[in-house]
């Protein structure tokens, strides 16, 4: 391999890493994001707390926002451009699942640099496989 293609590579794996540090930022802050950052889940997901029977549903609400949180399972399955953006995970015996999108401060139209916070705002979706 040439030097330009190190080069490259290694600023890949840089831009890779300032994303992955900032969707993890996001992650650990589930309950609270912070500037211009939210999280949203879906109405199924929804359901599934809301069906709380055995317990009252903030204790749900604390379990699920800890998997969030503590998610690691990440792979190249799962995470091809080393982002640290989706993970899969088992919510009370239902397919769940977590994705990070980017968008510019307008919340219509894609970030021009995810790596970038300052023309970024990261949402945080948090749904049921069934809502996919």
């Amino acid at each position: 391999m040439d030097t330009d293609d190190e080069n490259q590579r290694q600023e890949q794996d840089e831009r890779a890493a300032r994303i992955a540090a900032l969707n993890d930022g996001l992650r650990m802050n589930v309950s609270n994001p912070q500037g211009t950052d939210c999280v949203f889940m879906t109405p199924g997901l929804g359901a599934l707390i809301e069906d709380s029977t055995s317990q009252p549903f903030w204790i749900d609400m604390q379990a699920l926002r800890r998997i969030i949180r503590t998610y690691d399972d990440f792979g190249t399955a799962n995470d091809p451009w080393a982002e640290r953006d989706f993970g899969g995970f088992t919510f009370k015996g239902t397919a769940c699942f977590w994705k990070v999108d980017y968008y510019a401060h307008d919340m219509e139209h894609g970030s021009p640099d995810p790596a970038d916070p300052a023309v970024t705002s990261r949402v945080l979706t948090i749904a049921t496989m069934a809502e996919y």
